[in-house]
């Protein structure tokens, strides 16, 4: 697995991120994390986080991290830092968004009475999209086979779903990781090869593949190697530390290649 960034990264004005185990770490956000935010707005990157989060976490990191943009809840809806504030859009009415997560949950709470002691996130009254469940962030880690049932069985509702680290997120509608932050990139006046040489992504987890896929420039955070086996699509470098560690890590190379 390449460590390094080679010259290719030097025109990279957009660093797209996704948030839990890549830039916080066993459930905590290291100083480091925001210190590399900081560091790479201070010297004109800007940075979205492109998140399975529910959309109060959403908020908290669109009002108070360094970062410009929010894309939560796998794209469903973003939030922007723009002159006064925060605006939000989202993909669909929140009113029809609302009422398929209603219906979606519904249908998940009969599958999850098929798990002994799985459940929905402590998070989930704080979503306006999707159905998420704990897979191992408040909970000790779920067997894979069972969370690869899971998965599928909410796949046969005609639904998405998808696992990250922590969480299997599940939503109806058309919107994606991938989706949503190629309309925001657009939205921001770049074009198609803006987007493919401008443009990177840095995650850790299944659900960052089809990121990985999309862009030439993505990076994976150390821990992206517990799931190498299984990925399809890998990132292009892979970091030697583990979640926000990792990231510092990786914004001091690209800033360093930038300033060479």
């Amino acid at each position: 697995m390449e460590m390094t960034l080679t010259k290719a990264w030097k025109p990279i004005k957009w660093v797209l991120t996704d948030v839990d185990d890549t830039l916080t770490w066993q459930g905590k956000l290291p100083p480091e994390t925001l210190l590399a935010l900081n560091k790479l707005q201070q010297n004109g990157i800007k940075v979205a986080a492109v998140t399975g989060a529910c959309a109060g976490w959403c908020d908290h990191i669109a009002q108070l991290w360094p970062v410009d943009a929010v894309l939560g809840e796998n794209g469903a809806f973003c939030l922007e830092k723009k002159t006064p504030g925060i605006t939000l859009t989202s993909s669909v009415p929140l009113d029809e968004m609302r009422a398929n997560q209603a219906k979606l949950k519904q249908q998940i709470d009969v599958i999850l009475t098929r798990f002994a002691e799985v459940n929905l996130t402590l998070d989930q009254a704080y979503r306006l999209c999707e159905v998420a469940i704990d897979i191992g962030q408040n909970r000790p880690p779920l067997d894979s086979e069972i969370v690869d049932q899971i998965v599928a069985h909410i796949h046969t509702l005609g639904a998405h779903a998808t696992a990250s680290s922590i969480h299997i997120n599940a939503w109806y509608g058309d919107h994606s990781k991938r989706v949503s932050s190629v309309e925001f990139l657009r939205a921001q006046g770049l074009s198609h090869q803006d987007i493919l040489t401008q443009c990177c992504y840095v995650g850790d987890s299944l659900n960052d593949q089809q990121m990985f896929e999309s862009l030439p420039l993505t990076a994976g955070v150390k821990n992206i190697e517990h799931y190498w086996h299984k990925l399809d699509h890998k990132p292009s470098v892979v970091m030697n530390q583990c979640g926000g560690y990792g990231f510092a890590e990786f914004a001091d190379a690209l800033l360093a290649l930038k300033q060479a």
